[in-house]
């Protein structure tokens, strides 16, 4: 049981090292193809993170956006 209570403590540490950072986990489900699509983009522009080429694409889509409105 040690090793799931410390196991925990580390989960929550990350977490709130992440929030001081002004960021938020989120856990999502997607397409084995939109994954492959992330990870493409990655690659291609030398990102570190999945998270980096979402964040990325949803800034395109949000400017897209804006110079529709």
């Amino acid at each position: 049981m040690q090793k799931a209570s410390s196991t925990s403590v580390h989960n929550k540490v990350y977490r709130e090292r992440i929030r001081a950072a002004g960021a938020e986990e989120v856990l999502v489900q997607l397409p084995r193809e939109t994954v492959a699509l992330l990870d493409d983009l990655k690659k291609r522009h030398g990102l570190r993170s999945r998270s980096q080429a979402l964040l990325q694409l949803i800034e395109r889509g949000r400017e897209a956006t804006q110079q529709i409105a």
